[in-house]
């Protein structure tokens, strides 16, 4: 089988289940004992931080271990605008945000707070003159992705970041699940106040996350209990899961710039694959980058449409002979209605009810492609008469 749904969960890197298990194996002692095998658990949990932080340039007493990217931008969205909630009740994020953003944001609403949903245009990105319409004085948060974790996109950060720093008390959190490893991160100098990772997108183990808060910021805690992680993530702390996830991460940025380089290509192999097969239509930015070369698609995806045609029945096609890939979100392709992603790009209903989502990994070579690019087109031409002509447009 070629694994192509990387976006859902990589696979995990060999030297982080090592780690892992060496973790797991001599240090199982809780970190918060005051005995010997508790101060050992609880130096490698602050190594760990450090590792973390030294990734992105901060303070390791800026960084809180979570179970994962839903955690990390609920703790995050959450615990700043119950801490800020006097400050002002208005929102903003996007129309295309995960689940985890995008309906925290509606509860947030039911609960009293207005909350403005940026539009995208068609390449599935924001445009910065809209939010900068959408600020006003009662505005607490901005809260928008760096990368589409269905088709993607990828939002003009750094010119969000130079707006929001002549708006101060405005809070930017992005949601970094799908970016970290992929593209350059700048917390720093994009000012960032909130961010979140997660470990499994990057080769490291399930159930741990990310959450950043820069120095000065201050959450409410979702969850009460010790005083772990500074108070706002209590429960003992899974060492040897947080161990491993600080590797995973180190290892998927050195380095990345030559190896996101090749990922490149291989994507525009694929776009260019997809193009040659009619019944095929691509999804966002055919290009990377724009003619300034900034990226404005995330190296590692490709999504495209095949109207008149469930995507679970292509998907499944596909695994028949020896593809796995994903229709919409891991943690919404098995609702059974058209992708509000692709809706909000203004794409449709019969490209918004037949997307496939293929997401590549660094394991994948031209040869893999190659098959992959095979397959898509046997696959159409497999399906083909089964189409549902009342559904191509």
């Amino acid at each position: 089988m070629l694994y192509f749904d990387h976006c859902a969960s990589t696979p995990p890197r060999e030297e982080v289940i090592r780690t892992m298990m060496e973790v797991m194996a001599k240090h199982y002692a809780n970190p918060s004992s005051l005995h010997q095998g508790g101060v050992e658990a609880s130096g490698l949990l602050e190594r760990s931080r450090a590792a973390v932080a030294g990734i992105f340039g901060t303070a390791p007493a800026e960084w809180t271990f979570t179970s994962g990217g839903t955690e990390s931008n609920n703790a995050a969205i959450i615990g700043a605008v119950a801490r800020y909630r006097n400050k002002g009740k208005h929102l903003i994020t996007t129309q295309i945000e995960h689940p985890s953003v995008y309906d925290t944001f509606r509860k947030l609403g039911n609960e009293g707070f207005r909350v403005t949903y940026l539009p995208v245009n068609e390449q599935g990105t924001i445009e910065v003159r809209d939010l900068a319409d959408a600020l006003s004085e009662d505005t607490v948060m901005v809260s928008i992705m760096h990368v589409n974790n269905e088709v993607g996109s990828v939002q003009p950060i750094p010119q969000i970041g130079e707006l929001l720093k002549q708006r101060r008390r405005v809070l930017f959190h992005v949601d970094g699940t799908q970016s970290v490893g992929k593209l350059p991160i700048s917390l720093r100098e994009w000012g960032v106040d909130l961010f979140s990772a997660s470990a499994h997108k990057v080769g490291g183990p399930r159930g741990v996350g990310l959450m950043y808060a820069r120095q000065g910021v201050q959450l409410e805690a979702l969850l009460a209990g010790g005083g772990q992680e500074q108070g706002l993530r209590p429960g003992t702390e899974n060492v040897a899961a947080i161990v491993a996830a600080a590797k995973a991460f180190r290892l998927a940025v050195e380095g990345g710039e030559a190896r996101n380089a090749a990922m490149n290509r291989l994507r525009s192999r694929l776009v260019e694959c997809i193009g040659t097969i009619p019944e095929l239509v691509l999804s966002g930015a055919k290009s990377a980058y724009n003619d300034d070369n900034q990226s404005v698609m995330a190296p590692h995806i490709v999504h495209f449409s095949y109207p008149g045609m469930k995507p679970e029945v292509f998907v499944h096609t596909l695994e028949e002979m020896g593809i796995l890939a994903s229709t919409k979100s891991a943690c919404s392709s098995r609702e059974n209605k058209p992708s509000r992603v692709l809706l909000a790009m203004g794409l449709g209903q019969a490209r918004a009810a037949s997307g496939i989502r293929i997401s590549l990994g660094d394991e994948h070579r031209e040869d893999d492609i190659d098959y992959l690019c095979g397959k898509l087109g046997e696959a159409v031409l497999k399906l083909k008469p089964f189409e549902r002509k009342d559904c191509k447009s």
